[in-house]
C-alpha cells in the first residue's frame, strides 16, 4: 500500500536534487538565470514552488549592478518570438478560431510574464516581485529598452491587485502597532512626526482606511485619510488641530491625504477604486454625512511657476496684475509672507490657469493629482490661499491647495465629460473669482 507521505517526500528529495546543481553562492547573476529557465520549463511547472523560492532569495542578494544586468538578460531572454509571432498570425488568418486565437496569444505574450507568475508561488513571491518593480522604475529613465519587462510588470499587478482581490479594513488606534508604525512611514503628503500625531488623526472625527493584500500580511497597500467637518476643509493646520470642542454634527468628509504605500506599485490604479468605496463605507455608518470633496495639494505647482516666462504670465494674469503674482519669485520669500494673502485674487487665476489650462501630451492637466481627481468624477471646487503654511506645504505651491468637490448624483456624467471630451469643470463659486 502507498504511503502518501513517503511519495511527496520522494518527490521534494528528488525537486531538491535536480535543481541542486543551480543554487549557488549569493549575487551570481548565471545561477539566477539558471534558475529562471528551469523554472519555465516543463520541469519548472513540477517543482516550481522550490525553485522559485531559489530565485526569489537569491534576487534580495544581487548588487544594484547585477540587478540591471538580471532585468536586460530576461527582458531579452524571455521576449515574444517575432517569428512565431507571425506564424501564429498567419495561422489564424488561415482559419479564425478559438484555438488559433488563443494560440497567437499565447506566443504574443512571450515567457517574461509566466516567469513572474511561476515566481509568485514562492512564500514570498509577490513581496519581492513588488521589490522588483520598485528597482525597476529607479533605472527606467536611463534604460528605456526595459520599458516592456516593466508593461509587462504592471499587467499582472492590474489583476494581482485588482480591488475585488483586496481587503479595506478601517485603521483605528486599536490596529496592530506593526501596521500603525507601516502607515507612519508610508504618509506621503502630510508627514506623520510622531505617535501623538498619528492618534489625532485616529480621532472620533476622523476616518482612517486602507486596502491590504491578502499575501501581503500587515503590509497596507494604498491608504486615505478623511476629516469630519461642517462644509469641506479649508486648510490642513485647522484639520490637524487638537480637538477641544465636544461632539458636533458634521455634513461633510473631507479627503486630506491619498498614500501609495507601495513605490512598486507606481501607475497601478488602486486610488480611485480606495475613494469609492470609502464614500459607500461613510454613507453606510454616518447616514449625516453629504457631502464629499478633498483639500487637496498641488504638487509642482512653485516649480511650474519658477520656470515661467514674464511674457506669459502677463498673458495670464494681465499685464496690469503681473506685479501681484511675480513676488513670488522672490528669494527672500517666506511662509507667511502677507503679500500672498494681500494678492489672493490674481494668485488664484493663475493657480486656475494652471490646473485647468496647463496639459500634457494627452490634452490632460499637467498635474497628476488633479487628473486624478477630475477622472474620479469630481469637480475644482475651490482654490485655498495658505492653507498649508509648512515648510513642505510652501515648497509645493506657496502654501496654496484645491478643494475636489464630489458630488454624487454627477460623478458618473463629470468622469465621462472629462474621460471623453477632456472637460474641465469647476464650480460657480470659483467662476465667479476669475
Amino acid at each position: 500500500m502507498f504511503n502518501l507521505k513517503e511519495i511527496i517526500s520522494s518527490i521534494a528529495d528528488a525537486g531538491q536534487k535536480l535543481f541542486k546543481k543551480s543554487v549557488v553562492k549569493k549575487n551570481n547573476l548565471d545561477s539566477i538565470i539558471s534558475l529562471c529557465d528551469d523554472l519555465i520549463s516543463n520541469k519548472g511547472a513540477a517543482f516550481g514552488i522550490t525553485v522559485a523560492r531559489d530565485i526569489t532569495d537569491l534576487y534580495h542578494t544581487l548588487t544594484l549592478e547585477n540587478k540591471l544586468l538580471f532585468f536586460k538578460k530576461i527582458n531579452e531572454k524571455y521576449k515574444p518570438n517575432h517569428t512565431k509571432v507571425t506564424e501564429a498570425i498567419n495561422t489564424y488568418k488561415e482559419k479564425q478560431d478559438d484555438k488559433n486565437l488563443f494560440n497567437l496569444f499565447v506566443v504574443t505574450e512571450g515567457k517574461r510574464r509566466e516567469l513572474f507568475r511561476r515566481m509568485n508561488m514562492s512564500p514570498n513571491g509577490i513581496s519581492t516581485i513588488v521589490t522588483l518593480r520598485e528597482d525597476l522604475l529607479k533605472i527606467l529613465k536611463d534604460n528605456p529598452d526595459l520599458k516592456p519587462l516593466d508593461d509587462d510588470l504592471r499587467e499582472l499587478f492590474k489583476s494581482w491587485f485588482n480591488p475585488g482581490f483586496l481587503k479595506l479594513h478601517k485603521v483605528t488606534w486599536n490596529t496592530k502597532a506593526a501596521v500603525l508604525e507601516k502607515i507612519m512611514k508610508y504618509e506621503r503628503v502630510h508627514e506623520i512626526k510622531n505617535m501623538d500625531e498619528l492618534k489625532r488623526r485616529l480621532g472620533e472625527d476622523r476616518r482612517f482606511f486602507s486596502y491590504f493584500h491578502p499575501a501581503l500580511e500587515d503590509e497596507p497597500i494604498i491608504f486615505v485619510q478623511v476629516a469630519l467637518t461642517n462644509g469641506l476643509g479649508k486648510s490642513i493646520q485647522e484639520i490637524m488641530k487638537p480637538r477641544t470642542e465636544g461632539e458636533k454634527k458634521y455634513d461633510t468628509a473631507t479627503f486630506y491625504s491619498i498614500s501609495n504605500c507601495q513605490q512598486g506599485l507606481e501607475r497601478v490604479t488602486l486610488g480611485n477604486f480606495l475613494i469609492k468605496r470609502v464614500v459607500f463605507e461613510i454613507q453606510e455608518e454616518l447616514p449625516n454625512i453629504k457631502n464629499f470633496g478633498t483639500l487637496s495639494p498641488i504638487i509642482g505647482f512653485r516649480n511650474w511657476f519658477s520656470y515661467l516666462e514674464d511674457d506669459k504670465i502677463k498673458n495670464i494674469v494681465g499685464q496690469k496684475f503681473f506685479e501681484n503674482v511675480v513676488f513670488l519669485r522672490s528669494s527672500n520669500l517666506k511662509i507667511g509672507d502677507k503679500r500672498i494673502i494681500d494678492n489672493k485674487d490674481a494668485i488664484i487665476k493663475l493657480v486656475a490657469h494652471y490646473l485647468v489650462n496647463e496639459k500634457n501630451k494627452k490634452n490632460l492637466p499637467i498635474n497628476d493629482v488633479c487628473r486624478f481627481h477630475l477622472g474620479n468624477g469630481a469637480i475644482i471646487e475651490d482654490i485655498v490661499i495658505n492653507a498649508n503654511i509648512s515648510d513642505v506645504g510652501f515648497n509645493r505651491s506657496f502654501g496654496i491647495m484645491v478643494n475636489y468637490l464630489y458630488e454624487l448624483k454627477n460623478i458618473e456624467k463629470n468622469h465621462e465629460d472629462y474621460i471623453n471630451n477632456k472637460k474641465i469643470i469647476i464650480s460657480e463659486k470659483l467662476k465667479k473669482k476669475l
